[in-house]
């Protein structure tokens, strides 16, 4: 692995596929988590299929970064010194190896109009999307193309689609400042980091900030194999949508449930415990216990809801788990 501090494009592995007709100009990215494999092993099926000929590019061009954190996918964790899908950023002075990727990632995904970025998750589960806030001109996330990032959405694959995670984040941030003197982080940056607000931007707020659009598909849980397979679909067809590559038109997902996060709850101490194995969108009653913490009290629901990216290894002061709310946002398929 190249020295950190030569981090450029040739020490991410991009790859790319450009034509001469104009054109779309998708970027996918696998691994930005370094234990999050399905990104990079469907793109390598993607470009197998492009060397075949199974795959043709008619017009735009698509990039690939299938690993997108190196130092974390060569130790086979989340991270490699920090979150790299937080506080995502051009920096003059980069202080961890996180930055120094940001300052080569940002003017890549600038240069594109749309972005998809392949995860998975911890807990068991099915696949499903997150997408940006409806068109709005608010100071927290303005976005100007939520139809046209919507109607991709409901090409990928996923059935569930979930929005929110700005605002969530940020309410979130409020409350972490609050107790910051308590957190009991070791790591003085991390709980800087942790506390601004501007933390909660990864690669698709981002691109959203830059007028683009990007959606985050979670494939399934990190061993499974099926992710693969959601990964390399949501690849394929979100060209076909498109029209980057030859095919039938894809019809959209009628069957969807769309949530909406609204809180997020943070782990405060290594001995906090939730009162039972959760998974990802779980249904929860209002008042039902959720977790304990190390002094005896009971985290409970707010309301009637869904479980979402419950953490059992989270760090003290860091995300333990969100809650969500069924939403009455109707999705465009246009």
């Amino acid at each position: 692995m190249s020295n950190p501090s030569e981090l450029n494009l040739n020490s991410l592995g991009v790859m790319g596929i450009k034509t001469e007709r104009a054109g779309p100009r998708l970027l996918v990215l696998g691994a930005v988590h370094g234990n999050e494999t399905c990104g990079p092993r469907a793109i390598e099926r993607v470009m197998a299929d492009f060397d075949s000929e199974k795959l043709q590019l008619v017009r735009g061009s698509v990039t690939f970064v299938p690993i997108t954190n190196p130092l974390a996918y060569q130790r086979g964790q989340r991270i490699g010194e920090r979150n790299l899908n937080r506080n995502l950023r051009v920096t003059t002075e980069p202080k961890d190896y996180e930055d120094r990727i940001a300052n080569a990632l940002c003017p890549l995904i600038g240069q594109h109009d749309a972005l998809i970025d392949l995860h998975s998750f911890q807990s068991p589960g099915e696949p499903f999307a997150m997408i940006g806030p409806m068109t709005n001109e608010d100071d927290l996330e303005p976005f100007a193309f939520s139809m046209p990032e919507e109607a991709l959405a409901l090409r990928l694959g996923p059935r569930r689609f979930v929005y929110g995670w700005m605002s969530t984040y940020a309410a979130g941030v409020a409350n972490r400042i609050k107790r910051a003197d308590e957190s009991g982080l070791p790591d003085a940056r991390a709980q800087l980091l942790n506390t601004d607000p501007t933390y909660g931007i990864g690669t698709t707020e981002y691109i959203r900030s830059v007028g683009g659009l990007g959606i985050t598909v979670e494939c399934g849980q990190h061993d499974d194999p099926k992710a693969v397979d959601v990964a390399y679909h949501a690849i394929v067809n979100t060209m076909r949508h498109l029209r980057m590559i030859a095919g039938a038109h894809i019809e959209p997902t009628t069957d969807v449930e769309v949530l909406e996060l609204s809180e997020v709850t943070d782990r405060l101490h290594a001995d906090d415990a939730f009162v039972r194995p959760w998974a990802s969108f779980d249904k929860v009653s209002a008042g039902e216990p959720i977790g304990r913490r190390h002094d005896g009290s009971v985290v409970s629901a707010p309301a009637d809801g869904y479980i979402v990216f419950p953490n059992t290894t989270a760090l003290p002061g860091n995300e333990w788990f969100y809650f969500a709310q069924l939403s009455t946002r109707a999705l465009n398929s246009d």
